[in-house]
């Protein structure tokens, strides 16, 4: 399972490199996803990613000033500022999702029809639904 989780990281992250977007790293696509749902503040990211305020702090500015986030006012907080995914952001983000689907239909193309499906059937079946986030 791990090894199959680090191929699908590396397939992504060498196609959203492909994409143009070299300039992300992993965490940063557990980020977007995250952010593709709906805008949230650094504190909210943070508990997402299961990081320290101050670490998703430099993150933020890292891809503020890439272009790939921006900053709105919160309509419910005059103190708080959301988080929103760019154009560019958003552009990244279908990259990956490119990259993923190609990824795994290399690992189908491996194994017969049969075996693909009901592998992600089993894997569906054991990791449910839920938030994508990272697991360190």
């Amino acid at each position: 399972m791990l090894r199959l989780s680090a191929l699908l990281v590396d397939g992504i992250q060498h196609g959203v490199a492909e994409g143009g977007f070299d300039d992300v790293r992993p965490v940063h696509g557990f980020a977007f996803a995250r952010l593709s749902e709906a805008p949230a503040t650094t504190a909210q990211l943070a508990e997402h990613l299961g990081i320290t305020k101050q670490a998703t702090s430099e993150l933020v500015h890292y891809l503020l000033d890439r272009g790939y986030l921006t900053r709105v006012a919160d309509p419910h907080d005059r103190r708080a500022w959301l988080l929103v995914l760019t154009g560019r952001g958003h552009d990244c983000t279908r990259a990956a999702q490119r990259a993923a689907t190609r990824t795994v239909e290399g690992w189908e193309q491996r194994i017969s029809p049969g075996q693909a499906t009901a592998l992600r059937e089993a894997l569906a079946a054991v990791a449910g639904e839920g938030r994508l986030r990272p697991a360190w």
